[in-house]
């Protein structure tokens, strides 16, 4: 294992506490104002035509993003540029009253209201295990992509998450904060619980099942299953052109994907830049040897019985 890096929260001690920060929606903790507007999202009406991304936070939600929307887009690039991604892709159950205040010019603020105003075909956004996805995607037969990232560098990310955006409260260690995360006591509960319950959604029609490694290994491979997934016809131009565009350097670079057109009074880049490595293993910097071991216990309990495997390095 390569060296550890420590890293501790500089958040000032008047950010809410940890505990405080959160509610539930039956067994799974998300943040206080997503539930305060929760009768919205239950009830919220889906279109036949919508596609709905889900991953667990952090599993590279983005990316997948974007590669939909230059599917979308018959490989022009200009057009997604065009917008941000958070505007082209809203976030379902999403209440930021912070960024509305800050930044009045994004939609960001609530995602059903940002939905309703779309036109067809819509792409939606959401970080919600099957039970608590609307019904309506269920019953109107929406196409559904749900990418699965392997449980190590899902918690490095979402540590960095949490430092980065200052509405967030403070995680305290990357060693406190991954006890939370096996725990499940983190935005949208138990990863395990998540991946799982979703994999056991894999052999429905509606839903295709991906791996960020899988994406990592062989982008093109994984483009063509979508492209099938979505009744698509691209030429193979085209598809060159979108793996040259989603690419990690290039999103990096791209305003409308990077999220640094918000403000640090939303998401600190000098913290930690929102799109931080995009790799498979970077796990390895940051688990000291007995935090490893600990997690791979934890690990082996949480999946025994299922079928569901993850590569934790490239």
């Amino acid at each position: 294992m390569r060296s550890v890096r420590v890293y501790h929260s500089t958040m000032s001690s008047s950010k809410p506490a940890y505990a405080d920060y959160f509610g539930r929606i039956g067994e799974i903790p998300l943040y206080k104002k997503f539930i305060q507007n929760w009768r919205e999202v239950e009830k919220f009406e889906a279109r036949p035509d919508d596609l709905v991304i889900v991953t667990y936070p952090k599993s590279g939600t983005t990316w997948i993003s974007e590669i939909v929307c230059m599917l979308y887009a018959d490989g022009d690039v200009e057009k997604c540029k065009k917008d941000v991604i958070f505007n082209r892709v809203p976030y379902l159950e999403c209440r930021n009253d912070q960024m509305m205040n800050v930044v009045q010019l994004f939609f960001f603020n609530l995602g059903v209201k940002q939905l309703k105003g779309m036109a067809s075909p819509r792409i939606v956004k959401s970080h919600l295990p099957p039970e608590l996805l609307p019904l309506s995607f269920w019953e109107k037969n929406c196409k559904i992509i749900y990418l699965a990232r392997n449980a190590k560098d899902v918690a490095v990310s979402y540590y960095f998450f949490f430092l980065m955006v200052t509405a967030n409260p403070d995680p305290g260690s990357f060693q406190d904060f991954v006890e939370k995360f096996m725990d499940g006591d983190v935005p949208y509960g138990s990863w395990y619980k998540h991946t799982k319950s979703w994999w056991e959604k894999r052999e429905n029609p509606q839903v295709l099942f991906l791996f960020y490694e899988d994406m990592k290994e062989d982008i093109r491979k994984e483009v063509m299953k979508l492209i099938k997934f979505l009744g698509k016809e691209t030429s193979d131009e085209i598809v060159d052109k979108i793996i040259k565009h989603t690419s990690f350097q290039e999103m990096k670079n791209n305003p409308s994907t990077n999220y640094e057109t918000l403000p640090d009074e939303i998401m600190n880049h000098k913290v930690s830049p929102f799109m931080r490595k995009g790799i498979v293993g970077d796990w390895k910097n940051h688990f000291t040897v007995a935090l490893n071991e600990k997690f791979d216990m934890h690990y082996e309990q949480q999946m025994k019985g299922s079928t569901l495997k993850f590569r934790t390095e490239a």
